[in-house]
């Protein structure tokens, strides 16, 4: 009875994903995601309190996955560089598999105040990740010692962000992974000829 639960749930939680990123969250409705999941309206609340917890848990959920491959990825790498490639190469992929989420994490989720303190969260063990990195480059001598930590995670962070933000832009037309490696060239290398 459980496995069909945790089925059902997720079913839920992915039909959501389709149809906040269709219609946005604010003109979503429970019927819409209830139809998309192929369930009837009042099965949402067996899960759900309302719209703003679907989103809510549909977020805490991807997270959590996201952020587990992320960490399995940066573990494959042997120094700062590797760690940096896989992280980014890894983020920019389950946003190009999931576009969905993408498109959520990119265009709504940054305008809803309710789930401000976690947005603030996510940053946050994204820029903890980073910060590990960063700091392990600066050992190593792969990233100049003389830049603040703060400023060079918020550089990569903001960066990523705006490749997804473009890719969601441009609907998807292109390689968001192809991406990756240039990213971390231009953040090791600069821009200077």
């Amino acid at each position: 009875m459980q496995k069909n639960k945790s089925e059902k749930y997720n079913k839920i939680l992915n039909s959501a994903g389709a149809v906040f990123a269709e219609y946005g969250f604010y003109k979503a409705t429970i019927s819409q995601i209830a139809a998309q999941a192929g369930v009837a309206d009042g099965t949402l609340y067996l899960y759900f309190k309302n719209k703003d917890d679907i989103l809510y848990q549909f977020i805490n959920f991807k997270t959590h996955v996201v952020f587990n491959k992320m960490h399995a990825a940066v573990e494959k790498g042997v120094n700062a560089e590797d760690k940096l490639r896989h992280l980014i190469r890894c983020h920019l992929e389950e946003f190009q598999n999931d576009k969905n989420m993408a498109i959520i994490f990119q265009s709504e989720v940054r305008y809803l105040r309710d789930i401000e303190s976690q947005i603030k969260d996510i940053s946050k063990m994204y820029l903890d990740l980073l910060s590990d990195i960063i700091e392990q480059g600066q050992i190593e001598g792969s990233i100049r010692q003389d830049l603040f930590v703060g400023l060079v995670k918020r550089f990569i962070l903001g960066a990523v962000e705006g490749v997804i933000r473009t890719w969601v832009s441009a609907d998807g037309r292109y390689d968001l992974v192809s991406m990756a490696d240039p990213l971390v060239d231009l953040y090791l290398r600069g821009v200077k000829g």
